[in-house]
């Protein structure tokens, strides 16, 4: 009996997502484990593995189709034996048939019309249906490369139409993908493969306008906020952190460590929130009604912009990772949230958020706190400013950061009491070392 493929969660609070891609086509032979489809949530894009063995042998659910429900079957999996036509869903049974009045069915009458005679030819094979492919390409056209092929070329913006396949068949393989990345042959134009589609239109008041429609991750955004602003009781705390021995340590740093680690203001600013959430774990929690907890990781969550909205992954145990670890994890992770290629577990959970504007020359700013934790850091541009230094006036490197705090779990003496401890190790950061 033919085995349905069911939309999976991929965490634990998915009800629906987008059917990206097929990666196998009907017809296909499965083995446990192999990636046969790509299911985009509101966070990431992320490949399917198949359980089972056998032959697709009916796709229910063809590629880009949205909010498919979680456990919904959208394909039919043959075994050993089976034959295609065995490959009928079977939720989709013909509709009870309801007898009509006899007084209202026609008399037949078999002699007003005699059967034509029928020859005994076999019956016509009906030609297959054209296979629909996942990039829109015919049969003919199909690209035979690895899965880890097709994601390092994505990845790397390479046309996979224009590399020659060493593997077998002349499927495209990893090696290949690479050489062609090192030769700088075969890159994609610039211009983006596919885009949501845009409708001009002119408003009420005779403005012009385009409407893009809005994507499955800006919707969840969209709804996250809201709930977060109107239902958590924000209040902020702003504090100025004078940064240059930091900027000096940041810079003999990266001076001695040559072309391998890049340390930036951000990494340092993770680090010194980790060092502080340790002194003032309060800090360091989530609410719910019945209690509040208090978390035993350092786990911090990094606002990372992409094309459709804001990501949070998180760095795992933050205050016992040095600052190359850290800054070559943060520059993994951004890169991997932009492509939409972060695992569930990479950007869900994390106690405590930053998000820093600095880089696009923001002084100073209030952010929206990242449910269910109770502060989120926001990290203004250092500039110099005008300072008082041993009751004389100079310049300094000033950057100001704002704590927004969830007042049902911190009250304003907690939070004063983390940014103190924050602002201690950013302007002595070589106790961040130690």
């Amino acid at each position: 009996m033919p085995i349905e493929i069911l939309m999976p969660a991929l965490s634990p609070t998915m009800t629906e997502g987008k059917l990206a891609k097929w990666l196998k086509n009907e017809g296909d032979s499965i083995k446990s484990g192999d990636l046969i489809a790509e299911i985009e949530t509101d966070k990431a894009t992320m490949e399917m593995e198949a359980v089972d063995e056998g032959t697709l042998g009916k796709i229910l659910v063809p590629a880009g189709t949205e909010k498919v429900s979680v456990n919904q079957p959208i394909a039919m999996l043959l075994l050993e034996g089976e034959k295609t036509s065995a490959a009928t869903p079977p939720a989709s049974k013909p509709p009870a048939l309801t007898p009509a009045a006899p007084s209202k069915q026609p008399e037949l009458k078999l002699e007003s019309a005699p059967a034509p005679k029928v020859e005994s030819k076999p019956a016509p094979v009906p030609a297959p249906a054209p296979v629909v492919l996942p990039t829109g390409e015919s049969a003919d056209d199909r690209i035979f490369a690895s899965p880890l092929a097709k994601r390092i070329a994505t990845d790397a913006g390479i046309d996979l139409a224009a590399v020659k396949g060493s593997g077998p068949k002349g499927r495209i393989v990893k090696a290949d993908v690479e050489q062609a990345a090192a030769s700088g042959s075969a890159r994609k134009s610039t211009t983006p493969a596919k885009a949501p589609v845009q409708v001009s239109a002119i408003s009420d008041f005779g403005q012009p306008y385009t409407e893009v429609p809005n994507s499955g991750m800006r919707k969840m955004i969209a709804k996250r906020l809201l709930e977060a602003k109107t239902t958590i009781p924000h209040f902020y705390l702003t504090i100025d952190c004078v940064i240059d021995d930091l900027l000096k340590l940041r810079k003999d740093i990266n001076d001695g460590a040559g072309d391998g680690v890049k340390v930036s203001v951000n990494d340092f600013v993770i680090k010194a929130s980790a060092l502080a959430l340790r002194k003032v774990p309060q800090a360091n929690a989530s609410w719910t009604d019945e209690a509040i907890r208090l978390y035993e990781r350092v786990d911090i969550s990094i606002a990372v912009a992409t094309p459709e909205g804001l990501i949070t992954p998180i760095v795992r145990d933050a205050d016992k990772k040095g600052l190359g670890a850290i800054s070559n994890e943060v520059k993994d992770l951004a890169g991997r949230a932009k492509a939409k290629k972060l695992k569930p577990e990479e950007f869900q959970g994390g106690g405590f958020s930053i998000s820093n504007l600095g880089m696009f020359g923001i002084k100073e700013f209030s952010a929206i706190i990242n449910p269910p934790q109770v502060c989120i850091l926001a990290v203004g541009k250092a500039d110099q400013r005008p300072v008082v230094k041993d009751g004389a006036l100079a310049v300094a490197s000033v950057m100001t950061c704002t704590l927004s705090c969830d007042h049902r779990v911190v009250d304003g003496a907690v939070g004063a009491e983390f940014l103190q401890a924050f602002q201690a190790l950013i302007e002595n950061p070589l106790r961040m070392l130690i």
